[in-house]
């Protein structure tokens, strides 16, 4: 393996958008079949998965008809755009390769946790990157630790990537090594691997995260969401279905089914849908821009209220917002600007209060909303230390009623797979009943998004509500390591 200028960090990053659950990962592979590099490729598709995780960020890359231990990778803390140059990407000769960009629920924020992880072996070497949580982490961890593994990260993504390895020495394939692996791991995982010959995406039998097909000319490509491969001109082939390993080569496109549940076990974070992936990415076949357009209409329904003007908090309540409008025939506007600089962490210096994060990143519109009853709708409330600020600004540039819309239901439970919904008590929602957690935003009136309402949004797609409900598709973990924010 060769190490490609991996110096640099960042350090005293604060989440400015710490009222939300926090982002998901973001993976992406790519194989160009006719032996064209793929380095910029990974780049252009990583930088349209930056809204998953801001973190840390890398790419690996190997040629196929190279030398089988050569494995090229970059990785670092930060944006795609600060860690990659013209001049990094260039050194990253490979027609084959696997990127990733980190938000971590599991594992540290340091720069030994940023994937790709790269392992040598003795048949060969691999590349991963995963998202998701698995519940039995520390478990598969002790299992290896006592017949010798040495771990280098705090991350899951490294237990996934041994016991890959390992059922590879007893397997004819590095494919069918997968799917012996998958039989051990319990969670939510999507993952794209990179052997020397070979490019493979996975996905949990449940379908938690998702993972789609791309192809443009000889390029075949993996992705987390399907707006990467818009972005790097790719055509959308389909997606990977729970449960399935797929294998690319030269030869095309191989699957394999075997540990597919029946529909209706299927469990996908609804999350996706609400709040994480982009407004212009299909999942499942299910338009992320529709599912939001239908929570605002439901809420129009299920929770009218007169007014003079429909908002949205920027940017992810802003398409649920423009779905209430349409259905209560109140005018939809604007009233905030989002400085479009601020991304959604940045460092602050002498970690400044959050109240000031806020008003860095947004700041109402006086003559959009002064003397106007408004309802503002969020795609979700988690702590409410945000809430009550932007209700807040709205009074003061003038507004005469604020009402609260919330596009999700209230959350009351933590989750497990790969989304850092903290624990119960510090949950906004926990303990209160809606006029309470009213007061505390201090909002004219409030309602969210009602729990039959989720699986219509989704068009009848099998999915997870654990955190609304405390029914989990599979049984919580005995130990918790997703990480310092479920103190």
């Amino acid at each position: 393996m060769t190490d490609i200028d991996m110096t640099g960090g960042i350090v005293d990053v604060d989440d400015v958008d710490f009222d939300k659950p926090g982002e998901e990962c973001g993976v992406l592979g790519a194989y160009d079949v006719s032996g064209g590099d793929v380095a910029s490729t990974i780049y252009y598709g990583l930088f349209a998965l930056q809204h998953r995780g801001q973190e840390s960020c890398g790419i690996a890359v190997s040629d196929t008809s190279g030398p089988q231990r050569r494995v090229l990778v970059k990785k670092d803390m930060g944006l795609v755009n600060e860690t990659f140059t013209g001049d990094t990407l260039d050194a990253l000769k490979g027609d084959i390769g696997v990127g990733h960009v980190r938000y971590s629920t599991a594992g540290s924020s340091t720069r030994e946790n940023a994937q790709p992880l790269v392992l040598n072996y003795v048949k060969g070497t691999l590349a991963l990157a995963h998202n998701g949580n698995l519940v039995n982490a520390p478990q598969l961890r002790r299992e290896l630790e006592y017949t010798g593994a040495i771990f280098q990260t705090t991350i899951d993504s490294e237990v996934i990537a041994y016991h890959i390895a390992r059922e590879r020495l007893v397997s004819a394939t590095v494919e069918e090594a997968v799917g012996r692996a998958m039989d051990k791991l319990k969670g939510a995982y999507s993952l794209v691997i990179m052997s020397p010959r070979k490019l493979i995406g996975a996905r949990d039998p449940f379908g938690f995260r998702p993972l789609c097909i791309g192809k443009r000319d000889s390029v075949w490509l993996l992705a987390s969401e399907s707006c990467a491969l818009d972005t790097v001109g790719a055509k959308f082939v389909r997606d990977v279905m729970p449960g399935e390993i797929v294998t690319i080569t030269p030869d095309g496109i191989s699957s394999d089914t075997s540990h597919a549940l029946p529909h209706e076990k299927e469990a996908r974070c609804v999350f996706e849908y609400i709040y994480f992936a982009r407004p212009d990415s299909y999942i499942d076949g299910m338009s992320v821009y529709d599912s939001r357009m239908l929570a605002g209409k439901y809420l129009a329904i299920d929770s009218p209220v007169d007014a003079d003007l429909v908002v949205g908090v920027p940017e992810s309540g802003n398409v649920a917002a423009l779905g209430y409008s349409l259905e209560s025939g109140i005018p939809y506007g604007t009233a905030f600007v989002k400085n479009t600089y601020v991304g959604r962490t940045f460092i602050k210096p002498k970690q400044k209060s959050r109240e000031t994060s806020v008003g860095v990143k947004l700041n109402p519109i006086r003559e959009a909303v002064e003397g106007k009853r408004i309802i503002m709708i969020e795609d979700s409330i988690v702590r409410g230390t945000t809430s009550d600020r932007t209700v807040r600004m709205l009074r003061e540039a003038g507004a005469k009623e604020v009402h609260m819309r919330v596009a999700s239901p209230p959350f009351l439970w933590s989750c497990y797979f790969g989304t850092d919904v903290p624990a119960r008590t510090q949950l906004l929602a926990y303990n209160r009943s809606i006029e309470e957690i009213r007061q505390a935003i201090g909002s004219d009136s409030l309602a969210y998004l009602r729990l039959e309402r989720l699986s219509e949004i989704v068009r009848g797609l099998g999915i997870c509500t654990g955190c609304f409900t405390g029914k989990y598709p599979i049984d919580p973990p005995d130990e918790d390591i997703r990480g310092d924010f479920d103190a």
